[in-house]
């Protein structure tokens, strides 16, 4: 036998045949690209610098004093599940108990995980809206269910539900809605009658939800609202969050969880066989990062929205058409103005025409070509690097 062959009992692929499909993420291809390249990365949504000194100090002064250094509690430090459920109160009046509807996470990816594998069964059906976050399909199939997409569709600059469409989706083996808003990567917020609508549904159809709000504090246009908020959706709805994207510390993952103690039990279960406990001294740092002053949130989002409306002009400038997004720190364009049709390749040649990478949005859908021409721009990047990449952009209008 030579060392690359497999012995004869794995003549079966070794990767399982759920997650045979996925292969690695188009995150990983763009930023290895865009080092290889030396090309301004405005594909992957991480910002290039760190949140406020105070939480990094937070952070530094719980590692040197012992906090957290250890294995901590399961469901989560109760400082920082004290300041979830604070959190919660302040800006939605959302009453949870920390002791018993609220558990951290090892960020949202495996809050989304650890939801979707403890909520679902093999034959359960998932209504997801697409595009998608990628991690949302591959968790669906780890848990044996199948995912029946909805699509968000471009419609006066914007992109919209068809609530007919949502409705139509439900079906008997229909368990669970699992929803983004503000949604990555269209910047989608729902609003109010598309909200009361989802809601209506659920209670309806007696269906469980799943909510990804980690952009709830990056909302340029409206206001974000929890379906957890809506009647008869708390004790039905499991809401996500965490502290990477609203303060700025992605490396850290801590996310959590808030829902009615029964669903916040069953998710517990199968997070305990994940990662376990995570980030125990960061977790100290976000509780104090949760009770920072309104003047943070509001000067975060003001930030980020002079960052969107810079790269968005910059875009309209060289020839896109552009989605200006409601939230999010990503803009949707689509590059059929400039004579493309094939948003991969589109991005795949970009480093060289220009020097900058972006993410096509057709990976994120189940019909790629829903969204064939169409590509996602991170600007969560300091406000020089966003200049220079609307200069190196300006090439292509030439």
């Amino acid at each position: 036998m030579t060392a690359m062959s497999a012995p004869a009992a794995g003549r079966r692929p070794y990767l399982n045949r759920r997650l045979a499909s996925f292969g690695t993420t188009i995150f990983a291809e763009m930023s290895a690209l865009a080092a290889r390249t030396g090309s301004i990365n405005l594909g992957q949504g991480f910002p290039d610098t760190d949140g406020p000194v105070q939480i990094a100090e937070a952070a530094s002064r719980a590692v040197l004093t012992g906090l957290g250094n250890q294995y901590p509690p399961g469901p989560g430090v109760p400082e920082l599940r004290a300041a979830i459920a604070r959190h919660q109160q302040r800006f939605y009046g959302l009453s949870y108990d920390p002791e018993t509807e609220v558990l951290v996470t090892a960020g949202a990816t495996e809050a989304i995980a650890a939801s979707l594998l403890a909520l679902l069964e093999p034959g359960d059906e998932v209504i997801a809206l697409e595009p998608y976050y990628d991690s949302y399909a591959a968790c669906i199939a780890m848990a044996g269910a199948t995912r029946v997409p909805v699509t968000l569709r471009p419609h006066a600059g914007a992109f919209t539900l068809d609530l007919d469409e949502l409705r139509a989706a439900v079906t008997p083996r229909t368990r669970l809605l699992l929803l983004n808003s503000p949604h990555n990567p269209t910047g989608t917020v729902l609003g109010p009658a598309e909200l009361a609508a989802v809601a209506g549904l659920a209670v309806e159809r007696d269906l469980l939800v799943v909510t990804d709000e980690v952009y709830e504090h990056l909302v340029f246009d409206g206001v974000h609202t929890p379906l957890a908020s809506l009647p008869g959706m708390r004790e039905r709805t499991v809401t996500i969050s965490s502290a990477g994207k609203t303060f700025s510390f992605t490396g850290w993952k801590v996310g959590w969880i808030t829902a009615a103690p029964e669903l916040v039990a069953a998710v517990r279960s199968a997070k305990q066989f994940l990662t376990f406990v995570s980030s125990g001294p960061f977790q100290y740092a976000i509780a104090e990062a949760l009770d920072l002053p309104d003047t943070y949130y509001d000067g975060f989002r003001a930030e980020m929205a002079a960052k969107r409306d810079l790269l968005a002009e910059g875009l309209a400038d060289a020839g896109f058409e552009v989605f200006r997004p409601q939230g999010t720190y990503f803009i949707t364009t689509d590059i059929t103005p400039l004579g493309e049709k094939d948003g991969l390749a589109f991005c795949r040649a970009l480093p060289e025409r220009c020097g900058v990478v972006a993410i096509p949005n057709q990976v994120f859908y189940d019909d790629r070509s829903a969204g064939a021409t169409h590509v996602r721009w991170a600007f969560c990047k300091r406000t020089v690097v966003l200049e220079e990449a609307v200069e190196r952009l300006g090439r292509l209008a030439h």
